[in-house]
Parts: structure tokens; sequence; C-alpha cells
């Protein structure tokens, strides 16, 4: 199945099913400083397959949530997996819309948003964290996580896997998305308005003090990666040959006794003015 014009990863069932994977192994990372509690009404940006919302639900037992996406396919499978879920029932309404362009009325009664990996896929996001601003109640939380992809590192040195991140990079700029939009979350918060914001590194560095989770990461890195592989053949930005050099360039640091590991993404927190 070929992939939208502007997501890397395509929306296949693969894909999908990777999605909920990968928001259960980072949950930690990402929740970890997120608190929600004071939130009654949260505006999900890029709800996808609804894997973020399934947490936000559990979490935070008191709000209720809703996601919006572009892709009518993600919202048809959030709507599948969300509806199947007893703690979501009556708590969650997913509507298909361009977060550039939401169409909802000014501050409605949303007091808080979330957006996790969105804007690395969107032409604007400076238009979109204007139209979540426009929505949402004043003194609302909004809650930002975002990749810096400059900062992956593996070791053994891997050249042909990061020759490789570096056309995966070169082509989501050139689906009009930005691989290094967490670095830059501060100043387009600031630009909009946005009062006390903070924006905060989450580091992951795993060596030999943690091999079980140090494993878990490289696996799950690996299956990123060729994630993107499809797109990136079809677009001709690799070949087959660096696929699979890639594939034993991973393989060999999985196995490696010292293998390293190393990855910051960004989580900004603002709030309206």
């Amino acid at each position: 199945m070929k992939s939208s014009p502007d997501y890397l990863h395509g929306f296949n069932d693969a894909e999908q099913l990777r999605l909920y994977q990968q928001a259960r192994f980072l949950e930690q990372m990402v929740f970890s400083h997120i608190d929600l509690s004071g939130v009654s009404h949260l505006l999900e940006v890029g709800v996808g397959v609804g894997a973020q919302s399934e947490i936000i639900l559990r979490r935070f037992p008191q709000l209720q949530l809703t996601g919006i996406d572009r892709s009518e396919k993600q919202i048809r499978q959030a709507e599948t997996f969300l509806q199947k879920i007893p703690y979501a029932k009556d708590r969650f309404r997913l509507l298909q819309m361009d977060a550039a362009d939401i169409d909802l009325p000014s501050a409605p009664d949303f007091d808080g948003a979330f957006l996790c990996w969105i804007l690395e896929h969107v032409p604007d996001p400076v238009k979109v964290l204007s139209e979540v601003r426009r929505v949402l109640k004043p003194g609302s939380l909004v809650v930002i996580s975002e990749v810096l992809n400059s900062t992956f590192f593996v070791e053994p040195y891997s050249p042909n896997v990061l020759q490789y991140w570096m056309k995966f990079n070169d082509l989501q700029y050139d689906m009009g998305g930005d691989p290094f939009i967490g670095a830059k979350l501060g100043n387009i918060l600031q630009s909009l308005g946005y009062a006390h914001i903070e924006t905060r590194p989450r580091n992951m560095h795993l060596d030999n003090r943690n091999p079980a989770k140090r494993a878990d990461m490289i696996q799950y890195w690996t299956e990123l990666l060729l994630s993107g592989l499809p797109q990136l053949l079809e677009a001709g930005y690799v070949t087959e040959e660096i696929g699979d050099a890639v594939r034993e360039e991973m393989k060999k640091v999985a196995k490696d006794p010292n293998a390293v590991f190393y990855y910051s993404f960004m989580q900004a927190m603002a709030y309206t003015s």
C-alpha cells in the first residue's frame, strides 16, 4: 500500500500495529512528567489510531477527550479500538479535520491539549499551534512531545544506519515535515503568545547498566527505522542494498555486549493566555 504523501510511515496494518506498540513502549518516558489531572476536556491533536488516547483515558479517568486527525482511515481505526475499552466508554469523540484549520468554535469547553509526534509531520506547525490556542480556554495547559532526530546515536559505529537515517530525515523534510521540530518548540510557543513555557529534553541513554532495556530499545528502533523503508525506496532515497545493510548493522548492535543507544526527544508545556 502506498503511503500518504505527508506521512512517511504510511497507513497499512503493520504500521497501525507499530503505533500501538510504540505508544505502550514509550508510555513511561512520555507520561512520567505529564499531569493532566486538572483537565476536564482535553483536545488531542493528531489522534492517529488512538494509541495515545487509550493511555490518556486510562491514566486520567476524570477527563473527556476529543481527538482530531486528518486521516479518515486512522479515525476509523481509533474509533474501533477505543470502543472496545471499558474505561473509554462515553468519554471520547473523534473528528476528522485538519489540525491547521480546526473546524471548532473559539474557546469552547477545552481546558487542555495534547500533541505527540504530530508536529514533525505537518507543513505548518505554527498554524497548528495557533489553532490550538484559538480553541482552548484562557489558562489551558498544552503538552507537546516531539522529535529531535539529530540526537540519534548507536555504538558500535554503523555507517549505513547513519546514512539511512539522514535520508529518512531528508525525505521527511521533503514531504513537508520537520524531523528537528522539538528544538524549535520554545520559539514557536513564545511567538504565538503562550505563557509559562517550559521545554525539557527527555534522554534515552542505554548501555551496560541496563542491558534488558537497551535490548528492547534497539529492537524497537530497528522497527522504527524499517517502517520508513517502503516510502524511502519508492521515492528513490535509498536502495535495497542500504536497507539490507541497515538490518545487518542493527543486528550487530543488538548482539554487541558493549552496545550504546542514545536519543533525545523534547517535551514542551505551556499555557494559553
